[in-house]
């Protein structure tokens, strides 16, 4: 019965492709759309069925996926012309995969279930690489019900899935996530900036300090690429940027003293301000560099 649930994905970015191409690859029936057509013809090559609008997936599947890139695009698929809420039939999971504003993902959840739809705020962290190998986490915000319903999709794009709370709250989830992950790229940028200046070698200083209490994720995936002088993305500075934003916006809202996020927001603002946009949330060690007068030393 599982099996025959028939699942909708729009947006098929650097995230949003993979995660389609697993859950298609598990043999789900498959319909997506995306503004760019070609990843969609990448996909209807390997057997999904395409669709020209937000209104049209939904309207023929079970569950239907967003993985766009900001509170605005999500509302405008969900909420707008052509939009989810003009395909929804009584029944429809809405998931987005998108990091937004929890007050959005609320007021979604809100205006969807007008229309007989359930929604799911699920988020995920893992970068291209979890995409690809179907090994994300995934916060979910939402009723318990509907997340069982979804959940054999989920297994299929995710190797933990947690429920944290009604809607919204796989966002919030989310924005903790990303204030971890700003603190780690800044602070692995700090200590191979400091090792070089100060006169070690950073590849055997991270080396050092990868198996003491400094391990974690960044420093066991990101160093490698930085040594190699590979910046590319993973995941683009200027989505950790507007994740940023969204944390501290959320933080203000409810009068929340963020001072360190606060700082490596500047960080990643003068990324962007730098042209750096594109480049990997790693590459943050070049605001560094830029203020230390240093250049790190590749292979």
């Amino acid at each position: 019965m599982t099996a025959k649930l028939t699942v909708g994905y729009i947006g098929l970015g650097l995230m949003g492709k993979p995660i389609a191409r697993n859950i298609l690859n598990t043999g789900f029936p498959l319909v997506v759309h995306n503004r760019s057509r070609a990843a969609v013809d990448e996909l209807v090559a390997l057997g999904a069925k395409k669709a020209y609008s937000p209104k049209e997936v939904a309207a023929q599947v079970d569950i239907v996926f967003t993985n766009l890139p900001d509170s605005p695009d999500v509302e405008l698929a969900a909420l707008g012309p052509d939009g989810i809420f003009e395909g929804a039939h009584e029944g429809l999971i809405f998931v987005d995969n998108s990091t937004i504003k929890p007050a959005s993902a609320r007021h979604i959840a809100e205006k969807l279930g007008e229309v007989g739809v359930t929604c799911l705020d699920a988020p995920v962290s893992g970068g291209d690489i979890g995409a690809q190998k179907g090994t994300l986490a995934i916060m979910v915000g939402g009723p318990a019900d509907a997340l069982e319903k979804a959940l054999p999709v989920f297994d299929a794009i995710g190797k933990s899935i947690t429920h944290v709370g009604e809607s919204g709250a796989g966002q919030v989830a989310k924005c903790a996530n990303q204030i971890m992950v700003a603190a780690q790229m800044v602070a692995m940028g700090e200590l191979i900036v400091f090792a070089q200046k100060a006169g070690a070698d950073p590849q055997k200083v991270v080396q050092a300090i990868q198996g003491g209490a400094a391990q974690c994720w960044t420093l066991d995936v990101k160093p490698e690429r930085l040594f190699a002088g590979n910046r590319q993305p993973g995941f683009k500075a200027h989505m950790q940027d507007k994740d940023l934003g969204i944390v501290m916006e959320t933080a203000r809202k409810y009068g929340i003293p963020l001072p360190t996020t606060a700082v490596n927001t500047q960080l990643f603002d003068a990324m962007l301000e730098m042209g750096m946009g594109d480049l990997d949330n790693s590459a943050v060690i070049g605001v560094l560099e830029s203020l230390a007068n240093s250049q790190l030393v590749v292979d």
